[in-house]
């Protein structure tokens, strides 16, 4: 017993500090995915459209819907530089774009109602060719169809990545330059897949985080 004791009494400072490196360590880690999740968010401007059931009607819908109102954002923010000018265009012309999305709907022999915002909204990870947005909050042009209940349709508005092919992989380079004068070059090259173990390792401690973050809020 009394060996027990001394051990415990020696291994005490260790485990002190053992402690306390943890939570530095953790305290560390929450501060970068904060700073980087947050530039990142700060960067893009992204469109949210929900359809209103998982019914293949429903679905090519909101695909028509979703066509329509990039074309005309598209139109719109052409010699935008910057999310901030394209989030405020969308601000300004919200009521536009819940007119076309309202013709889009009636056109096609529904008589959905359809909501339109400009805010915060939650992200899960998502992947726009090589370029990959962690899970976050991001501002965005939500489009609620209906009911409002069916699978959700994702882009980036700005830089523009919403016609990426992404079966090609490839992402346009103006929109690249668009992301990567907003954003340091590690936390371009945290979004930009790369081979690095170290950038990869780092995109998925943000990922963790913030989908940690997002099930608490939940």
């Amino acid at each position: 017993m009394k060996f027990l004791n001394n051990l415990v009494i020696k291994l005490k400072p260790f485990l002190v500090i053992t402690i306390l490196l943890s939570i530095y360590i953790f305290i560390c880690a929450i501060s970068y995915v904060s700073a980087v999740s947050s530039d990142i968010a700060n960067s893009v401007f992204r469109l949210h459209v929900i359809a209103n059931s998982d019914s293949v009607e429903d679905q090519s819908l909101k695909l028509k819907v979703r066509d329509e109102l990039l074309s005309y954002m598209n139109s719109l923010s052409e010699n935008c530089n910057s999310k901030d000018e394209v989030m405020e265009l969308a601000k300004e012309h919200i009521n536009d774009f819940k007119e076309i999305a309202s013709k889009v709907i009636l056109d096609n022999g529904f008589d959905y109602g359809v909501d339109v915002q400009v805010g915060l909204n939650d992200f899960p990870t998502k992947y726009y060719g090589d370029i990959a947005l962690p899970a976050g909050t991001y501002d965005a042009l939500r489009v609620k169809i209906g009911e409002a209940n069916g699978q959700n349709w994702w882009c980036v508005m700005f830089p523009p990545l919403c016609f990426v092919d992404v079966s090609s992989g490839i992402v346009p380079d103006s929109s690249k330059e668009e992301m990567k004068d907003n954003l340091n070059d590690e936390e371009y090259d945290l979004i930009n897949k790369s081979d690095s173990d170290e950038i990869t390792f780092k995109f998925k401690l943000v990922e963790f985080f913030q989908n940690l973050r997002l099930g608490l809020n939940k």
